[in-house]
């Protein structure tokens, strides 16, 4: 898996793109004052983008099908998750553009070559809204794990009593 998007993956077999481009800006406005340099403030993160480009070989990597899943998630109007192979989580992005051109046609007019371009854009606040205070929920489950062990402890105590 190089990448999933929702639960659509990215390899070989269907969308395997050869280039990604991942944009962050922030904001930065100036304000102008006299006999000084520009005042500068700190809004913050301007649009998250990730843009996926390649090219496919239906006779040998994915082809139209899997273009046409990304449209028809795009139609859903829904944001998915993004997650690399490697584990590395980017967001909850929504799909922005899907752009194709076909090339190098057969006698009927299928496309040997598809070339494309898949614009992503991020919509989520931060991955710490997205997924809460992962401390809190170590906290909690580490209280229920205690609440489970007590009452196992105490079932095993009771049980052995009973045999002496």
């Amino acid at each position: 898996m190089m990448l999933a998007l929702g639960l659509f993956v990215f390899m070989r077999q269907t969308l395997p793109y050869q280039s990604m481009q991942h944009d962050i800006s922030w904001r930065w406005p100036s304000n102008s004052r006299v006999g000084e340099r520009p005042a500068f403030q700190f809004l913050g993160v301007e649009e998250e983008k990730i843009t996926l480009s390649g090219t496919l070989y239906p006779e040998l990597t994915g082809g139209r099908f899997s273009l046409l899943t990304l449209k028809l998630m795009a139609d859903e109007g829904k944001a998915w998750s993004l997650i690399e192979g490697t584990g590395t989580i980017y967001g909850m992005f929504v799909v922005n553009s899907v752009r194709q051109t076909n090339a190098e046609f057969f006698n009927d007019g299928t496309a040997r070559k598809i070339d494309f371009t898949l614009e992503l854009t991020r919509v989520d606040e931060s991955l710490a809204n997205m997924f809460g205070d992962i401390g809190k929920q170590a906290e909690s489950l580490v209280g229920k794990a205690r609440d489970v062990a007590g009452d196992v402890v105490s079932k095993v105590s009771g049980a052995a009593g009973g045999l002496f």
